[in-house]
């Protein structure tokens, strides 16, 4: 697509960006190239400004709520791109996944109740079931040959434990690992075996490089949709994280009248007007726009690979199905993460997430987001070589 730049360089610097206008608060210093907050530095479709331009061009901005026609594109994109055929009337609409996450908690667990995980993974995982009261459980994936694998005899012995609602990642965001379909049959038949939930957070299920398939687990057996709330957003796919739009899909009568009572109780009850419109936009013309992108993806990925086999022996990339992040082990260092995080920002002047905020297995790691131009990836590999000469 000729009308796509992926390679411009376009300044986010005092736009309230958390990406970039955070850097001090967050890293103690604002003179560091920021590849840690997983938005891209692209802007989204041409069709998708248009449709929110043509919002605001409308002049009034009053009470809106989301037609059948924002559901519709939702559920022509999921069988379009992913096989899934879903009704309009099992979607919710939500500002987040993340918001999703706590509400699914608290629809479905009591205070002290178990939930499930599986680290390294999305910090705030961690962060929903500690801060709902509830208990972290968590079954811990093993790297094997450079990529994550699930430890089901861990997985089982942890559902015996009455956990009552777990919390999958799929595509696993930090390490871009797409499950398989056997996988996720394994994962559905436990989870009905031992009476326990599924919030599969599915937020990164467009991010995928050519090669691989993504299996939302609701679409595999109807079992498996009865027990399972599945978290989808427009916003990684298209970098539209500031509108606030993402949709829970529940086919389950009863869990989603539960789902909704509780948004009730928090007092939501719709999107905003501009992410209702970014939303329905995204789903019906963002394929082109997509499709571009990740091949774009696919180049800034085969660069930096390339670059850390040439020049950082001692780091090996945990080679991503999906997603525009980029797991970094940099065990062979021989650093611990308080001294990985110095050389990093005081010699290569580079902001990268830490890996032990991913929870067990992090240590030693650090997520890389390479969503942006070629000239600034090129840039961001020089100050990791930097920080560790």
């Amino acid at each position: 697509m000729d009308r796509i730049h992926f390679h411009q360089k376009i300044s986010r610097e005092n736009t309230a960006s958390v990406k970039w206008d955070r850097t001090r608060e967050v890293f103690g210093r604002s003179d560091v190239l920021p590849m840690w907050v997983a938005d891209m530095d692209f802007q989204p479709p041409e069709e998708v400004k248009k449709a929110i331009e043509g919002r605001i061009a409308h002049g009034v901005y009053g009470y809106t709520f989301a037609p059948d026609s924002t559901a519709d594109s939702i559920g022509q994109w999921l069988y379009m791109r992913h096989g899934w055929k879903i009704n309009n009337e099992w979607i919710l609409y939500s500002t987040g996944v993340v918001p999703s996450i706590a509400t699914a908690i608290q629809a479905f667990t009591e205070k002290e109740d178990k939930v499930m995980l599986q680290s390294p993974v999305y910090t705030p995982f961690f962060e929903m079931i500690k801060q709902n009261g509830r208990k972290v459980v968590n079954s811990q994936l093993k790297l094997e040959n450079g990529r994550y694998e699930i430890d089901f005899a861990d997985f089982e012995d942890k559902l015996k434990e009455g956990v009552k609602l777990f919390l999958l990642c799929n595509p696993h965001n930090p390490g871009g690992r797409m499950w398989t379909e056997e996988e996720l049959r394994k994962i559905g038949e436990l989870c009905i075996k031992y009476n326990c939930l599924i919030l599969s957070d599915e937020i990164h299920s467009d991010l995928i490089y050519k090669g691989h398939k993504h299996y939302p687990i609701a679409s595999m057996d109807s079992r498996f949709a009865d027990i399972t709330v599945t978290c989808i957003a427009p916003t990684k796919t298209w970098n539209l994280a500031g509108i606030q739009a993402s949709a829970a899909i529940i086919s389950n009568k009863k869990l989603r009248k539960a789902f909704q009572a509780e948004q009730h109780k928090q007092g939501f009850f719709t999107l905003s007007a501009f992410g209702i419109i970014g939303m329905e936009a995204a789903y019906r013309h963002g394929e082109e726009w997509l499709n571009s992108l990740m091949d774009y993806l696919n180049e800034n990925k085969r660069t930096a690979a390339e670059f850390i086999g040439e020049y950082l022996p001692d780091i090996r990339l945990i080679e991503p199905d999906g997603t525009y992040l980029l797991w970094l082990d940099c065990r062979g260092l021989g650093l611990s993460d308080a001294e990985l995080r110095q050389s990093l920002l005081e010699k290569g002047k580079l902001a990268l997430e830490p890996g032990p905020k991913y929870g067990p297995g992090g240590e030693g790691f650090v997520r890389m987001n390479i969503a942006c131009p070629h000239e600034v990836l090129a840039e961001g590999l020089e100050r990791l070589k930097r920080a560790f000469e």
